[in-house]
């Protein structure tokens, strides 16, 4: 029979071009190799993929792509998009259980591989005997924390938001409690448990595949590696395979993207080399209406000039987007005659920009972003230093990843209740484009660009991971 491998991804577009990713890669090590996608649709939006899985479908035959039938939430007024995921995909494992069976009969299938929300369709690999495997779309720091998490749940009895301390976790700088994730902050709550539980399952997993590269992680993967990280169980192989780098994204909206991408790409072909401060939040962020006009005030008095994609209308929750956003009037959130003052030197664009394309135009010199990981790894492949400005899910955690760790970032702080002044944005734009420590922070990445090609390239060490990945399906 054929060869598989069955890849699972929770639903934000983001965790699926991941997994997609994910499958390129283990095509290019085992072209025989039938790769089986695992879809599942959720209350809230988490962006529109069926152009992007006809399109990926379309190009490549050995991806196929499954869709599981959509399962009744019970009645619930929760709106945290964490909780809903994890309740959605926990009542999808008969359904993947019938997948998997049905895969089965055609396809002798090495391995079910889950990112961390899925962790629950572990226990139908087990059961139907398929080694089960984890895949970290986030970095290797994040995987130590969770990693450890359970050990930091039996020494406190109290929430992490009333600790008030620095969390000490293997392989990472000090945390502050405070910058946990939300949904761990809360002992009491659902969230916490779920979380909690799919911390517990590293152990039990085959392997943990991570979109990272060791020197860009070099401390956090050396503790993961030595188990340092699960004092009192054992710790799987790790492989660190990344960067993976989807060179585009989903093409919901061909004919506006089209039109952006030649607007924001003729627009920079314009300005000087390393010129321009691109600012980018991702999918899921949103922002008051007085945080925009913060941030607008901010640019306008650095100077410097911009690239800005104002994503989502504004909102006072702040929490993420769970709804389609109607479409932006730009005039009316951003301060009166902004776009007039700064059209010489500034371009804002509505909810999309080509965000690989533009970290990769020589134009573009810094990067204000969210510190989504995806983010992250490919301002590192375009060598273009960041300011880490976070919003949700894990991405405090990266800040301090990207600031005390790796050295790629200016921290963008902000006050008790989340909000930035623009004083606290002209200076975070200025120290990354003017200051001596920005021109550090630049050489850094510079660098770091050219640690992640040698680790994709024949012998570095991300090829090498693959490949032991793909070998070790042989001895199960």
């Amino acid at each position: 029979m054929e060869e598989a491998i069955v890849l699972y991804p929770s639903p934000p577009i983001g965790h699926l071009i991941s997994m997609v990713e994910l499958g390129k890669l283990l095509l290019t090590q085992k072209p025989s190799l039938s790769i089986h996608i695992l879809i599942t649709s959720v209350p809230y939006d988490s962006g529109s993929t069926a152009p992007y899985i006809a399109n990926v479908a379309a190009t490549i035959p050995s991806i196929k792509f499954h869709h599981l039938p959509t399962v009744t939430l019970p009645s619930t007024k929760t709106t945290n998009y964490e909780e809903l995921t994890f309740e959605v995909l926990r009542l999808s494992n008969p359904h993947v259980r019938e997948q998997l069976l049905s895969i089965s009969k055609n396809y002798t299938i090495h391995g079910l591989v889950v990112d961390f929300f899925c962790c629950a369709a572990l226990n139908v690999a087990k059961e139907l005997n398929i080694p089960g495997y984890h895949f970290s779309t986030s970095g290797a720091g994040i995987l130590a924390v969770f990693h450890y998490f359970p050990t930091i749940h039996n020494t406190t009895t109290k929430s992490l938001k009333d600790l008030k301390s620095l969390l000490h976790i293997p392989g990472v700088p000090p945390i502050p409690s405070s910058d946990m994730p939300i949904p761990v902050l809360h002992r009491d709550d659902k969230s916490y448990e779920n979380f909690l539980d799919s911390s517990r399952s590293f152990p039990e997993s085959a392997g943990i595949v991570v979109n990272t590269f060791e020197s860009l992680e070099a401390r956090a993967v050396k503790t993961l590696s030595e188990g340092l990280c699960v004092p009192n169980n054992r710790t799987p192989p790790i492989y660190c395979i990344g960067p993976l780098i989807a060179t585009e994204g989903p093409k919901d909206d061909a004919g506006t993207r089209n039109g952006t991408t030649l607007e924001c790409l003729t627009w920079l072909d314009s300005q000087p080399v390393g010129s321009v401060v691109f600012l980018c939040f991702g999918s899921l962020g949103l922002f008051s209406k007085e945080q925009l006009r913060e941030i607008a005030f901010g640019l306008e008095r650095s100077g410097h000039r911009f690239l800005w994609v104002v994503r989502n209308p504004p909102s006072d929750n702040k929490s993420v987007a769970l709804s389609a956003h109607p479409n932006i009037d730009l005039d009316s959130l951003l301060p009166e005659g902004f776009l007039d003052r700064t059209k010489e030197r500034g371009l804002v664009l509505k909810s999309w920009a080509p965000q690989v394309a533009v970290l990769n135009h020589p134009s573009v010199g810094g990067f204000v972003s969210h510190c989504g990981w995806n983010s992250v790894l490919e301002a590192v492949c375009a060598g273009v230093p960041l300011v880490a400005w976070p919003l949700y899910a894990e991405q405090r955690l990266n800040r301090i990843f990207l600031v005390e760790e790796m050295k790629l970032a200016l921290p963008m702080n902000e006050s008790d209740d989340g909000f930035v002044s623009s004083a606290e944005v002209e200076k975070r734009v200025l120290g990354l484009m003017e200051s001596e420590e920005g021109k550090l922070i630049r050489e850094r990445t510079i660098a770091m660009k050219i640690a992640a090609q040698a680790a994709l390239n024949e012998g570095g060490s991300s090829r090498v991971a693959l490949s032991q990945l793909v070998e070790s399906w042989k001895h199960k």
